[in-house]
């Protein structure tokens, strides 16, 4: 089984970027992120209510962490490493299989920009490389087509369209698999 014996989620610099564990002053970034309509449109998770709840959150990620079962990166920008403008991670792993699940969102206002790719391609790199993952998969609403188009860019190869597979909000709604071998 694969295990990830790192003693706490490193930085992981790009070009522009610095991806950094998400903090509790990070808070307020996330709720914003995850209360707005455009970023949530395809994400089928339920918003937080309060400040309070993205705190927990972040904790809840980070706690993960130490298990194995999680590695989620604030991104931020090289010159202002204290604004959380998105994340980027491994929300589910599963280590027996040396496989995980990819996810990210990103603040609207730097949408278009190459930040999120950058931002996955690293991610990637750090799974593959440094935690060996063997397999590294995505699991996206179907009608998020950026959301493809990212993947699609990244090699991702679409690995199966699963049918009403998830209950949310009272309907169940269709999945897309989307996968990447080292």
């Amino acid at each position: 089984m694969l295990q990830i014996n790192l003693p706490r989620l490193p930085e992981i610099e790009t070009k522009r970027l610095l991806l950094r564990e998400q903090r509790l002053s990070d808070a307020q970034a996330l709720f914003q992120l995850r209360t707005n309509t455009e970023v949530m449109r395809y994400i089928d998770r339920p918003w937080p209510k309060a400040v309070r709840d993205s705190e927990a959150a972040i904790r809840t990620i980070n706690q993960q962490f130490y298990t194995g079962m999680s590695l989620v990166w604030a991104i931020t920008l090289k010159d202002n490493p204290d604004l959380m403008i998105g994340n980027v991670g491994y929300w589910r792993t599963d280590l027996a299989n040396h496989r995980a699940e990819i996810g990210y969102m990103l603040h609207p206002d730097y949408w278009r920009q190459g930040i999120l790719s950058e931002g996955l391609v690293a991610a990637i790199d750090f799974g593959f490389n440094t935690v060996g993952f063997h397999s590294i998969f995505a699991n996206i609403n179907p009608g998020n087509d950026a959301s493809r188009q990212l993947l699609l860019k990244h090699n991702f190869i679409k690995e199966a369209y699963f049918r009403e597979d998830y209950y949310f909000e009272g309907k169940f709604l269709d999945s897309e698999i989307y996968g990447l071998l080292l």
